[in-house]
């Protein structure tokens, strides 16, 4: 299920992040470049935790078959399907412009943020896409 891998793509980007950040840990890129700065990560963790906790019972609801994120809501497909194609426009944007003021990062270095935000933006364009196919 595509909404489980995003989920555990993201668990492993918060859990790698903690990782370093608690340990240092040598083989996982410096703290630097897991996150931009604006939000100072004493407060990002518990909102990274909470993002988690809700993906996951979003796909437990889908895992079971039923449960609210599984009840059709075509208005709110439509809205999740254009707030996550600006999200991931959004990032496609932010990296174009990282990769032109720091073009020595190509392709990953100091990256990370950017393409875990696309994967939460293809979290919420697929559930996006389920609501707007339930509609039919």
């Amino acid at each position: 299920m595509a909404l489980g891998l995003c989920t555990a793509l993201f668990i492993g980007r918060v859990a790698g992040q903690l990782l370093v950040a608690l340990f240092g840990t040598p083989f996982l890129p410096p703290m630097q470049q897991w996150y931009s700065g604006l939000i100072p990560y004493p407060l990002l963790l518990p909102i990274q935790i909470a993002i988690i906790a809700l993906m996951l019972w979003l796909v437990r609801d889908f895992s079971r078959g039923h449960g609210y994120f599984v009840q059709p809501h075509p208005r709110a497909g439509r809205i999740l399907r254009g707030l996550s194609i600006v999200y991931f426009a959004s990032m496609l944007l932010r990296y174009t412009i990282t990769m032109w003021l720091h073009p020595e990062w190509r392709w990953f270095s100091g990256t990370i943020p950017i393409w875990f935000h696309m994967v939460l933006a293809l979290f919420l364009f697929i559930y996006s896409h389920y609501h707007l196919r339930a509609r039919n």
